[in-house]
């Protein structure tokens, strides 16, 4: 693959994105209420199979790999996905705690190196934690619903990143020449 479109060891990258963005979608979609009927506790088979076990899986493939970076954030992000999936329901303080938790691995996780879609993903998906936490904590349903707008836009970016490294689309946002500044020797 060209270092221009692609990022992380290949088809570890490709496979662990694509699972972390459904996991994303699924619980930011049902999290948000836009489809009658469906809710974030829907999305535990998702999240405990594809989102804990699968993407679990692909990190110890990282680690094959030699590529940690994607290593520890997938079978750290798939560990905590399989623990809110099987979780019994908690207390609105305790599942704010959890969050915020998840929320320091997201943290950790933009703060590590990678590429702008990585980062992306991982900025987005903290904010999505932080909101649902406070909201969790206050009662808040509308804020709830923000958390999950981000977390579903968490797994688009995840999904992009994994189909344009697979597609050989972009990945890398063009970096455009200062305006009015010249080089000087």
């Amino acid at each position: 693959m060209d270092n221009d479109v692609s990022a992380g060891s290949g088809i570890t990258t490709v496979v662990g994105r694509l699972a972390l963005g459904i996991t994303l979608l699924a619980f930011g979609l049902g999290t948000t209420e836009v489809i009658n009927g469906v809710t974030a506790a829907d999305a535990g088979s998702i999240a405990q199979y594809v989102g804990g076990v699968a993407l679990f899986l692909v990190g110890l493939f990282a680690f094959r790999d030699r590529d940690s970076v994607s290593g520890t954030a997938y079978t750290v992000l798939g560990a905590l996905w399989f623990t809110w999936a099987v979780a019994e329901p908690a207390s609105a303080n305790a599942t704010g705690l959890f969050l915020l938790l998840f929320a320091l691995v997201a943290l950790t996780l933009t703060a590590a190196p990678g590429d702008q879609l990585a980062k992306g993903t991982y900025g987005l998906f903290l904010v999505a934690l932080v909101l649902m936490a406070v909201a969790s904590f206050a009662g808040n349903d509308g804020l709830a619903k923000v958390g999950g707008w981000f977390a579903v836009a968490a797994g688009a970016v995840a999904w992009y990143a994994a189909t344009a490294a697979y597609a050989h689309w972009p990945t890398v946002l063009p970096r455009r020449a200062g305006r009015g500044v010249t080089a000087t020797g």
